[in-house]
């Protein structure tokens, strides 16, 4: 499915860079700027495909996607590139928000997708919990390998504006087609992303 193909291949992109980013933040080495890339990039897609049972992950089976994942890190930790970032500390901030958030909404959606492809009725939860891993799952391992708190856990209605998403596109795959679904679903994770990040939506804590 291409569509699929160029909304994973943009969402690794997003993944990468917002996972290089925090490699960069933490002043690690090339080599782990590119495992925080990798890691973002396609971490929640290994989780996807092994609670579907299909085995080798995709990507293992598709270098594109880590190869993908490892030269935008690259790219990240070039010098002048560095340079610019460090001087432009805001828009650091922005571009990581917007990236991840962009790699939340389309790997959410891309998950939904992945669960329709491979289990033969329909289960929503299954169909929305699947998603819902394949967005955060990436995010997950990125910030656990850098020592942070993941984002689910403490920032401005992360996980949820995924499972809202994820959600959204299930229910609605079925009656208005695969393309407008999963469009609706990342469109809503993404702007859900960020009015959250821009308002300060936050749930209860302890």
């Amino acid at each position: 499915m291409l569509i699929l193909f160029i909304l994973e291949i943009i969402g690794t992109i997003a993944f990468a860079v917002s996972g290089a980013l925090v490699g960069i933040q933490k002043k690690m080495d090339i080599f782990g700027v590119c495992v925080l890339g990798l890691t973002t990039a396609v971490g929640g897609g290994i989780l996807r495909d092994l609670i579907l049972n299909i085995t080798p992950p995709d990507a293992f089976k598709n270098p594109a996607f880590a190869g993908t994942a490892v030269l935008v890190s690259i790219i990240m930790f070039i010098p002048s590139v560095r340079r610019l970032l460090a001087k432009t500390g805001r828009i650091y901030d922005s571009l990581l928000l917007v990236m991840d958030s962009i790699g939340l909404g389309l790997f959410t959606v891309a998950g939904v997708q992945a669960a329709y492809s491979s289990t033969a009725e329909v289960n929503i939860f299954l169909i929305t919990f699947v998603g819902v891993l394949t967005g955060v799952g990436g995010g997950l391992m990125r910030d656990t390998f850098a020592g942070n708190t993941p984002y689910i856990f403490v920032k401005h209605f992360y996980a949820c504006a995924s499972i809202i998403g994820a959600l959204v596109c299930a229910l609605a795959w079925q009656y208005l087609g695969s393309v407008i679904s999963m469009i609706a679903g990342a469109s809503i994770t993404v702007i859900l992303r960020l009015l959250a990040a821009r308002f300060r939506w936050e749930l209860p804590k302890a």
